[in-house]
Protein backbone atom coordinates (compact mmCIF):
# COMPACT_ATOMS: atom_id res chain seq x y z
CA UNK A 1 0.00 0.00 0.00
CA UNK A 2 1.20 3.46 -1.08
CA UNK A 3 1.92 5.82 1.70
CA UNK A 4 0.57 9.60 0.62
CA UNK A 5 2.48 12.07 -0.04
CA UNK A 6 3.09 13.92 3.75
CA UNK A 7 0.99 17.25 2.70
CA UNK A 8 -2.20 17.84 0.99
CA UNK A 9 -1.63 19.11 -2.53
CA UNK A 10 -2.85 22.44 -3.93
CA UNK A 11 -1.72 20.67 -7.61
CA UNK A 12 -0.27 18.28 -9.10
CA UNK A 13 1.61 16.70 -12.03
CA UNK A 14 0.75 13.47 -13.04
CA UNK A 15 3.63 12.49 -15.74
CA UNK A 16 4.55 9.26 -17.56
CA UNK A 17 8.16 9.07 -18.98
CA UNK A 18 8.18 8.78 -22.68
CA UNK A 19 12.01 8.75 -23.75
CA UNK A 20 13.86 9.69 -21.13
CA UNK A 21 17.17 8.24 -18.98
CA UNK A 22 18.10 10.70 -16.57
CA UNK A 23 18.09 12.32 -12.89
CA UNK A 24 14.91 12.91 -11.80
CA UNK A 25 15.73 16.36 -11.04
CA UNK A 26 16.76 17.85 -14.40
CA UNK A 27 13.88 15.64 -16.18
CA UNK A 28 11.32 17.39 -14.29
CA UNK A 29 13.38 20.85 -14.49
CA UNK A 30 13.29 20.28 -18.42
CA UNK A 31 9.61 20.45 -18.23
CA UNK A 32 6.93 22.99 -17.80
CA UNK A 33 6.16 22.59 -14.33
CA UNK A 34 5.88 26.51 -13.90
CA UNK A 35 8.99 25.54 -10.83
CA UNK A 36 12.19 26.38 -10.47
CA UNK A 37 14.81 23.81 -10.21
CA UNK A 38 15.52 24.71 -6.37
CA UNK A 39 12.00 24.01 -5.78
CA UNK A 40 11.46 20.58 -7.55
CA UNK A 41 14.85 19.40 -5.96
CA UNK A 42 13.25 20.67 -1.96
CA UNK A 43 10.05 18.98 -2.93
CA UNK A 44 12.02 16.11 -3.91
CA UNK A 45 13.62 15.88 -0.44
CA UNK A 46 10.62 16.56 1.14
CA UNK A 47 8.95 13.70 -0.48
CA UNK A 48 6.51 15.43 -2.26
CA UNK A 49 8.00 13.53 -5.60
CA UNK A 50 7.04 10.20 -6.33
CA UNK A 51 8.19 7.58 -9.03
CA UNK A 52 6.13 4.45 -9.43
CA UNK A 53 4.58 5.39 -6.10
CA UNK A 54 7.65 5.54 -3.87
CA UNK A 55 9.58 8.40 -2.75
CA UNK A 56 13.41 8.95 -4.21
CA UNK A 57 16.22 11.32 -4.33
CA UNK A 58 17.24 14.06 -6.72
CA UNK A 59 20.02 11.82 -8.77
CA UNK A 60 17.00 8.82 -9.18
CA UNK A 61 17.56 8.04 -12.71
CA UNK A 62 13.73 8.00 -15.13
CA UNK A 63 13.37 5.64 -17.38
CA UNK A 64 10.42 4.88 -20.16
CA UNK A 65 7.53 4.02 -18.66
CA UNK A 66 8.09 5.51 -15.12
CA UNK A 67 4.90 7.20 -13.77
CA UNK A 68 6.05 10.25 -12.10
CA UNK A 69 3.61 12.00 -8.92
CA UNK A 70 4.82 16.02 -8.34
CA UNK A 71 2.72 17.07 -5.55
CA UNK A 72 2.62 21.03 -4.99
CA UNK A 73 1.86 21.30 -1.35
CA UNK A 74 -0.12 25.30 -0.61
CA UNK A 75 2.50 27.78 0.76
CA UNK A 76 3.31 27.14 4.05
CA UNK A 77 3.27 30.33 6.72
CA UNK A 78 6.53 31.92 6.40
CA UNK A 79 8.64 32.44 9.61
CA UNK A 80 8.62 36.34 9.28
CA UNK A 81 5.34 38.01 10.76
CA UNK A 82 3.68 40.83 8.99
CA UNK A 83 4.70 44.08 9.95
CA UNK A 84 3.30 47.44 9.28
CA UNK A 85 6.39 49.12 8.22
CA UNK A 86 5.89 51.95 5.66
CA UNK A 87 6.75 51.30 2.07
CA UNK A 88 6.78 53.18 -1.19
CA UNK A 89 4.88 51.08 -4.13
CA UNK A 90 6.05 51.59 -7.70
CA UNK A 91 3.43 49.47 -9.29
CA UNK A 92 1.26 46.42 -8.18
CA UNK A 93 -0.60 44.10 -10.10
CA UNK A 94 -1.73 40.55 -8.94
CA UNK A 95 1.12 39.07 -9.73
CA UNK A 96 4.11 41.02 -8.66
CA UNK A 97 4.51 44.54 -6.59
CA UNK A 98 7.52 46.72 -7.39
CA UNK A 99 8.68 48.35 -4.25
CA UNK A 100 11.24 51.95 -3.36
CA UNK A 101 13.39 50.23 -0.95
CA UNK A 102 14.32 52.88 1.33
CA UNK A 103 18.31 52.63 2.83
CA UNK A 104 18.66 51.00 6.28
CA UNK A 105 15.80 48.15 5.53
CA UNK A 106 16.82 44.81 5.12
CA UNK A 107 15.55 42.57 2.36
CA UNK A 108 14.81 39.75 4.45
CA UNK A 109 15.07 38.61 8.35
CA UNK A 110 18.16 37.17 8.82
CA UNK A 111 20.82 36.75 12.43
CA UNK A 112 20.49 40.00 14.33
CA UNK A 113 17.59 41.46 12.26
CA UNK A 114 14.51 38.33 12.66
CA UNK A 115 11.87 41.40 12.08
CA UNK A 116 11.68 45.02 10.71
CA UNK A 117 12.49 43.94 7.07
CA UNK A 118 10.83 44.03 3.36
CA UNK A 119 9.88 41.09 3.87
CA UNK A 120 8.02 41.81 7.29
CA UNK A 121 6.69 44.97 5.51
CA UNK A 122 5.17 42.84 2.16
CA UNK A 123 3.56 40.12 3.90
CA UNK A 124 1.76 43.40 5.58
CA UNK A 125 0.95 44.58 2.17
CA UNK A 126 0.19 41.54 0.41
CA UNK A 127 -0.76 38.53 3.17
CA UNK A 128 -1.25 36.31 -0.13
CA UNK A 129 2.82 36.85 -0.59
CA UNK A 130 3.22 33.99 2.21
CA UNK A 131 5.37 31.09 0.97
CA UNK A 132 5.57 32.29 -2.81
CA UNK A 133 8.78 31.02 -3.11
CA UNK A 134 10.42 29.36 0.53
CA UNK A 135 9.66 30.54 3.62
CA UNK A 136 12.46 32.35 4.38
CA UNK A 137 12.13 35.00 1.26
CA UNK A 138 8.70 34.86 0.03
CA UNK A 139 8.75 36.99 -2.96
CA UNK A 140 11.66 37.88 -3.20
CA UNK A 141 13.48 37.74 -6.56
CA UNK A 142 16.55 39.64 -6.00
CA UNK A 143 18.21 41.48 -3.29
CA UNK A 144 19.48 44.93 -2.25
CA UNK A 145 21.90 45.69 0.42
CA UNK A 146 20.70 46.72 3.70
CA UNK A 147 21.93 50.12 2.88
CA UNK A 148 21.47 50.17 -0.88
CA UNK A 149 18.34 52.42 -1.68
CA UNK A 150 16.03 51.50 -4.99
CA UNK A 151 14.03 49.54 -6.79
CA UNK A 152 13.33 45.91 -6.19
CA UNK A 153 10.45 43.74 -7.56
CA UNK A 154 8.64 40.35 -4.92
CA UNK A 155 6.65 38.33 -6.61
CA UNK A 156 3.19 37.30 -5.06
CA UNK A 157 2.78 33.83 -7.49
CA UNK A 158 4.83 31.58 -7.61
CA UNK A 159 4.25 31.47 -11.35
CA UNK A 160 5.57 35.14 -11.09
CA UNK A 161 8.30 33.81 -8.95
CA UNK A 162 9.12 31.23 -11.59
CA UNK A 163 9.11 33.19 -14.34
CA UNK A 164 10.78 36.66 -12.60
CA UNK A 165 13.69 34.08 -11.42
CA UNK A 166 14.08 32.76 -14.53
CA UNK A 167 14.37 36.24 -15.82
CA UNK A 168 17.22 36.96 -14.03
CA UNK A 169 18.99 33.80 -14.94
CA UNK A 170 18.57 34.68 -18.28
CA UNK A 171 19.53 38.53 -17.91
CA UNK A 172 16.73 39.13 -18.87
CA UNK A 173 16.43 41.72 -16.30
CA UNK A 174 17.68 44.98 -16.83
CA UNK A 175 19.36 46.74 -13.50
CA UNK A 176 20.63 50.17 -13.55
CA UNK A 177 22.47 51.58 -10.59
CA UNK A 178 23.58 55.37 -9.79
CA UNK A 179 27.06 54.89 -8.05
CA UNK A 180 29.36 57.73 -6.45
CA UNK A 181 33.03 56.86 -6.30
CA UNK A 182 36.33 58.24 -4.58
CA UNK A 183 37.80 59.38 -7.63
CA UNK A 184 37.35 58.79 -11.23
CA UNK A 185 37.60 56.16 -13.29
CA UNK A 186 39.69 55.55 -16.32
CA UNK A 187 38.60 55.06 -19.17
CA UNK A 188 35.18 56.60 -17.97
CA UNK A 189 33.52 53.35 -19.59
CA UNK A 190 33.87 49.83 -19.70
CA UNK A 191 33.34 46.69 -18.66
CA UNK A 192 34.55 45.22 -15.45
CA UNK A 193 34.75 41.47 -16.13
CA UNK A 194 36.37 39.52 -13.03
CA UNK A 195 34.88 36.98 -10.68
CA UNK A 196 33.64 37.26 -7.28
CA UNK A 197 33.77 34.74 -4.57
CA UNK A 198 33.87 34.66 -0.89
CA UNK A 199 37.17 36.80 0.46
CA UNK A 200 39.39 33.78 1.77
CA UNK A 201 40.69 36.33 4.57
CA UNK A 202 37.17 37.73 5.60
CA UNK A 203 34.80 35.68 5.34
CA UNK A 204 31.66 38.18 5.28
CA UNK A 205 33.39 39.80 3.03
CA UNK A 206 33.48 38.77 -0.84
CA UNK A 207 36.68 39.96 -3.07
CA UNK A 208 37.66 39.38 -6.78
CA UNK A 209 38.99 35.79 -6.52
CA UNK A 210 40.50 33.34 -9.10
CA UNK A 211 38.37 30.95 -8.45
CA UNK A 212 35.14 32.73 -7.80
CA UNK A 213 32.02 33.03 -10.42
CA UNK A 214 31.34 34.91 -13.19
CA UNK A 215 30.62 38.57 -12.74
CA UNK A 216 30.21 41.56 -14.97
CA UNK A 217 29.27 45.14 -14.38
CA UNK A 218 29.22 47.47 -17.12
CA UNK A 219 30.27 51.51 -16.25
CA UNK A 220 29.98 55.50 -17.31
CA UNK A 221 31.03 58.22 -16.05
CA UNK A 222 27.98 60.88 -16.06
CA UNK A 223 29.52 63.14 -14.19
CA UNK A 224 32.90 64.44 -12.73
CA UNK A 225 31.85 66.18 -9.04
CA UNK A 226 34.76 67.37 -7.53
CA UNK A 227 36.90 64.47 -6.71
CA UNK A 228 34.35 62.14 -7.38
CA UNK A 229 32.57 60.55 -10.25
CA UNK A 230 29.09 59.81 -10.76
CA UNK A 231 28.49 56.66 -12.40
CA UNK A 232 25.40 54.62 -14.04
CA UNK A 233 26.17 50.77 -13.49
CA UNK A 234 24.37 47.76 -15.37
CA UNK A 235 24.97 44.44 -13.73
CA UNK A 236 24.91 41.72 -16.24
CA UNK A 237 25.36 39.22 -12.72
CA UNK A 238 23.86 39.69 -9.47
CA UNK A 239 26.59 38.23 -6.99
CA UNK A 240 27.06 39.40 -3.52
CA UNK A 241 28.14 42.85 -3.25
CA UNK A 242 29.09 42.97 -6.81
CA UNK A 243 29.39 46.33 -7.63
CA UNK A 244 30.72 47.70 -4.41
CA UNK A 245 33.61 44.75 -4.77
CA UNK A 246 34.10 45.90 -8.79
CA UNK A 247 34.66 49.53 -8.37
CA UNK A 248 36.90 48.85 -4.96
CA UNK A 249 39.07 46.12 -7.50
CA UNK A 250 39.11 48.79 -9.69
CA UNK A 251 40.48 51.17 -7.69
CA UNK A 252 37.16 53.54 -7.21
CA UNK A 253 35.08 52.09 -4.38
CA UNK A 254 32.19 53.67 -3.06
CA UNK A 255 31.66 57.00 -1.88
CA UNK A 256 30.93 55.86 2.35
CA UNK A 257 31.37 52.15 1.65
CA UNK A 258 33.35 51.47 5.25
CA UNK A 259 33.76 47.45 3.86
CA UNK A 260 35.31 47.77 0.76
CA UNK A 261 36.91 51.49 0.54
CA UNK A 262 36.39 53.81 3.39
CA UNK A 263 33.79 56.23 5.43
CA UNK A 264 33.08 59.61 4.60
CA UNK A 265 32.22 62.69 6.27
CA UNK A 266 29.42 63.25 3.59
CA UNK A 267 26.89 60.18 3.87
CA UNK A 268 26.66 57.71 6.75
CA UNK A 269 26.29 54.84 4.40
CA UNK A 270 27.87 54.02 0.84
CA UNK A 271 26.39 55.82 -2.41
CA UNK A 272 24.63 53.20 -4.61
CA UNK A 273 20.80 53.72 -5.48
CA UNK A 274 18.96 51.32 -7.70
CA UNK A 275 17.48 53.99 -9.90
CA UNK A 276 16.64 51.65 -13.25
CA UNK A 277 14.39 48.43 -13.61
CA UNK A 278 13.29 46.61 -16.78
CA UNK A 279 12.03 43.50 -17.33
CA UNK A 280 9.24 41.77 -19.11
CA UNK A 281 5.43 41.23 -17.02
CA UNK A 282 5.57 37.22 -16.02
CA UNK A 283 1.82 36.60 -17.24
CA UNK A 284 1.38 38.99 -19.96
CA UNK A 285 5.45 39.39 -20.93
CA UNK A 286 4.39 43.10 -21.55
CA UNK A 287 7.61 45.33 -21.01
CA UNK A 288 7.51 47.00 -18.10
CA UNK A 289 10.27 49.94 -17.05
CA UNK A 290 10.59 51.81 -13.87
CA UNK A 291 12.57 54.72 -12.35
CA UNK A 292 13.37 55.79 -9.29
CA UNK A 293 15.53 59.48 -8.55
CA UNK A 294 18.13 59.63 -6.21
CA UNK A 295 16.60 59.83 -2.46
CA UNK A 296 17.16 63.07 -0.31
CA UNK A 297 20.54 61.92 1.35
CA UNK A 298 22.58 60.65 -1.86
CA UNK A 299 21.40 63.89 -3.97
CA UNK A 300 22.63 65.75 -0.65
CA UNK A 301 25.84 64.48 -0.86
CA UNK A 302 26.12 64.34 -4.47
CA UNK A 303 25.82 67.93 -4.37
CA UNK A 304 28.35 68.96 -1.18
CA UNK A 305 30.73 66.33 -3.82
CA UNK A 306 30.24 69.08 -6.23
CA UNK A 307 31.07 71.74 -4.48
Amino acid sequence: METPPPDTPESEHRILVESADARLDYYLAGLELGLTRSRLRQLIADGQVRVNGAAVKPAHRVRPGDRVLVSVPPPRPAVAVAQDIPLTVVYQDAELVVIDKPAGLSAHPGPGHPDGTLVNGLLALCPDIQGIGGRIRPGIVHRLDKDTSGLMIAAKTERAHHNLSQQIKDRAVAKGYLALTEGVPSPESGVIDVPIGRDPRRRTRMAVTAGGRESRTGYRVLERAGAHALLELQLHTGRTHQARVHLAWLGHPLLGDAVYGKSSPLLPRHFLHAHRLAFAHPATAKPLRFASPLPPDLQAALESARQ
